[in-house]
């Protein structure tokens, strides 16, 4: 994987990269601008191949000068171009408005934005309206135009970004252009991986613009994607005397009345990543019936604090939450497990109570969804949404340990490191039960000697690629959160081709 792959920038980061390649290699932004619309058009042309007359709507900004480096260039290749103008070109920077002045100079069609049926007309609309630069709300001139486009039912084609989502957060300011694909320049920007933006961005690709790979080295990203080949070592075949006791042993605290499906499936998943021994305390009512299905787990009806004292004796990490609750039971069982110095997975309604009474925690990994992480932060999950990576890294602070800010892109925010992104998984997984899933795998990493940081990656990575993989096998619509199972035993045994970058 290289840096182009692997990092993921915010605005301030691109804008740095573009002044070094300005500054120390002499790189002009109308060289960039020129290798921009070029490979846009190689990709149009290469993905819609058929196509023989294109709109290219263009805006005021150096998005803009891309779209008319395209619009140029497509029709020297023998394409029927039309531009649409949004905003004034009186304002276009240098490099954007030679780029303007060579589409005039070829006589390439051009016309302010006016007749929606013309665009219906058209085999691909290529996007350069807004770029990263966009901050604030789309205003008047530019929703009109993007709810025409959306509402054309044609491919779209962005350049760097749709049109209206925030480059740094994913946010949708306002209204969005709904792409097809995205061509993005430079390196992957964080609004394009997480959050909202992920629906908006389609079938994404990243060019380097021919810049240097040593240029790459001199700026960090915010975040960095992750990989398989990341966590090789955790993966390799274990010795021939190997035995359970080096697995370590899981023990899963929660399922209240009417809840014992999520410790059971957080169970299995953690046997199924290696954990040598799983042990389940939960509510009396239905401890008998957990190990039914599965008996390897060993389930235990608990209702005094002394019998899982016991339990927690012989666990190596504690997952508690899944089907916890808020009952009086639920509270007298947390009490007890914060009490315990062993690693913590902390998941669902265990969440939800510690919010109420927030304490500070090295030694555990936080699992929050969207609306969790709201409860922990004092805050809305719009507000979460909006900033998924200030978020995650806010619980970090507030709470120390690990935090897992699960949802589309999912993040993890270490202490003193640079937060990680997962790019797979898919919308099938939004289904009851997954969340427990993952709180067993990630369970079942740390049992085996993962490190904390390292084992929320590799769970969350190993948890998210089986849901590709069951995706790819039957279709994401219907996926059930024990669909996973067989896929992350083959995923913990390095033994299943990838089906995630």
């Amino acid at each position: 994987m290289t840096a182009l792959t692997m990092k993921i920038y915010q605005r301030a980061q691109i804008r740095e990269l573009e002044g070094f390649a300005r500054d120390r290699m002499s790189i002009s932004s109308d060289v960039l601008m020129q290798r921009a619309g070029n490979a846009a058009l190689d990709f149009l042309i290469e993905h819609w191949p058929n196509a023989k007359h294109i709109v290219i709507v263009c805006g005021g900004g150096n998005n803009g000068g891309d779209g008319y480096v395209l619009a140029h260039a497509a029709q020297k290749r023998g394409l029927q171009v039309t531009i649409w103008q949004v905003g004034q070109t009186e304002k276009l920077s240098s490099a954007a408005a030679q780029a303007y002045d060579a589409c005039l100079s070829a006589n390439v069609a051009m016309q302010s934005f006016l007749d929606r049926e013309a665009l219906q007309q058209t085999d691909v609309i290529v996007d350069a309206i807004y770029g990263i630069g966009l901050q604030g709300e789309v205003r008047q001139e530019g929703r009109i135009v993007i709810e025409a486009i959306n509402q054309s039912g044609v491919p779209v084609l962005s350049l760097d970004i749709p049109s209206g989502v925030d480059a740094d957060t994913g946010a949708i300011m306002g209204v969005a252009i709904h792409a097809t694909a995205t061509m993005t320049f430079m390196g992957l920007k964080l609004g394009l991986l997480t959050g909202s933006g992920l629906s908006y961005t389609g079938l994404l690709q990243c060019h380097d613009l021919q810049l240097p790979e040593e240029l790459f080295s001199l700026v960090e990203g915010v975040t960095e994607k992750m990989s398989f080949s990341q966590f090789a070592d955790y993966l390799k075949p274990r010795p021939r005397d190997y035995h359970k006791g080096n697995a370590g042993h899981v023990l899963i605290v929660g399922g209240d009345v009417g809840f014992s499906g999520a410790v059971r499936m957080a169970a299995e998943a953690a046997l199924r990543v290696g954990a040598g021994l799983v042990s389940v305390a939960t509510h009396p009512a239905h401890a008998e019936m957990i190990n039914l299905t599965c008996p390897e787990i060993m389930s235990h009806g608990v209702q005094s604090t002394i019998k899982l004292r016991a339990l927690l004796k012989k666990a190596t990490v504690v997952i508690v939450g899944p089907g916890l609750g808020q009952s009086f039971w639920s509270k007298r069982l947390l009490k007890v497990v914060l009490q315990s110095h062993l690693p913590l997975v902390v998941d669902a309604d265990a969440l939800n109570l510690i919010a109420k009474t927030p304490i500070k925690r090295t030694n555990w990994i936080l699992t929050p969804h969207p609306g969790e992480a709201a409860r922990l932060l004092q805050q809305t999950a719009q507000a979460v949404q909006q900033n998924r990576l200030a978020a995650a890294q806010k619980i970090q602070q507030q709470y120390e340990g690990v935090c897992v800010l699960k949802g589309a892109g999912t993040l993890i925010a270490v202490a003193h490191q640079m937060p990680v992104l997962c790019d797979a998984g898919n919308p099938g997984m939004a289904t009851a039960g997954m969340g427990d899933v993952l709180s067993g795998v990630i369970g079942g990493w740390v049992a085996q000697g993962v490190p904390l940081a390292e084992a929320a990656k590799l769970g969350v990575y190993t948890h998210a690629s089986a849901g590709d993989a069951a995706a790819k096998l039957c279709g994401e619509r219907g996926m059930l959160a024990m669909d996973l199972i067989p896929f992350l035993h083959l995923l913990a045994n390095d033994r299943m081709p990838r089906v995630a970058s």
